[in-house]
């Protein structure tokens, strides 16, 4: 039976034109098709073709850069499970909250998991940065990766800011009233801030009034912050981690302690340095056939 299956695959499906639009290469058994394999596939691309031995131990990375993947997806399907259940109103919000407690089967337990996995999200994502500055990982050639982790930790943050003010209960009303009162004191664009008058702005116009679509907390400040949370803030979240995830890669992957990083430097520096030598040489018997 399965040598009937593969023969079937081979004759009929690997040749037709569906399957080689799809894949552009053919089995991964030799270098070539391997290196195709992985140039083809995002996700393969994403992963490093060789793992350095200190990539493998968790006492050095503490797989906290992975937690945080895993819980932003653990994240995303909460959340939109969590949708269907969910009115961005006033009148509703609320209500809604408790209906998910307490009348939609399994609707406690999901709730929480995304409230629990919100909380340990900002944890290794803070854990992920401490380790990543204790081991010197943000050093050249890295610095533009560190930058993204840094918004992309303020963009967490925000995250969890932005969630707080669904559940619409009296605790996520005054952190938000809070919240939303330091933004009066921004520069330029809080209406108490410093240089608020070179852009005119007042308690009606400022950023502050923007975040809650008046000058107190209410139903035009439920919405907007539905709309941030759900749709706006996890938009820039995944195009930031797609951006951190790629230039791990062409980095050269997970960075290594300093004795790794100085023996990769000195390869590199080799490598380069026997390249001067060959465009010398070059040069050399260029010139002397010219002559």
């Amino acid at each position: 039976m399965a040598s009937k299956l593969q023969d079937f695959l081979q004759s009929k499906v690997y040749p037709s034109q569906i399957w080689q639009s799809v894949f552009r290469h053919g089995k991964p058994v030799n270098d070539r098709n391997r290196s195709l394999a992985v140039l083809s596939n995002v996700f393969l691309h994403l992963h490093p073709i060789r793992l350095p031995r200190y990539a493998t131990k968790y006492t050095y990375t503490w797989g906290m850069g992975g937690l945080s993947f895993l819980l932003f997806l653990v994240e995303t399907v909460t959340g939109i499970l969590l949708m269907f259940y969910y009115h961005p109103t006033a009148s509703m919000a609320y209500a809604d909250i408790k209906s998910l407690e307490f009348d939609v089967p399994f609707g406690m337990i999901l709730r929480n998991m995304h409230r629990w996995g919100a909380h340990a999200m900002v944890l290794t994502v803070w854990f992920h940065m401490f380790r990543v500055f204790m081991t010197g990982s943000y050093k050249k050639p890295r610095e533009f990766n560190w930058a993204i982790g840094v918004i992309l930790l303020t963009v967490t943050l925000l995250m969890s800011f932005t969630g707080y003010l669904l559940p619409w209960d009296q605790l996520a009303l005054w952190a938000i009233t809070v919240g939303t009162n330091m933004a009066r004191a921004v520069p330029f664009i809080g209406h108490e801030g410093p240089f608020a008058d070179l852009l005119g702005m007042r308690i009606d116009n400022d950023i502050r009034f923007a975040l809650l679509g008046g000058t107190v907390v209410g139903g035009p400040t439920l919405i907007r912050f539905y709309v941030l949370h759900c749709i706006a803030v996890p938009f820039v979240m995944s195009f930031l981690m797609s951006i951190h995830f790629w230039r791990i890669r062409k980095d050269g992957g997970i960075s290594g302690p300093q004795s790794a990083r100085l023996a990769n430097l000195n390869k590199v520096t080799q490598v380069k340095a026997a390249e001067g030598r060959k465009k010398v040489a070059d040069i050399k018997v260029d010139s002397s056939k010219s002559e």
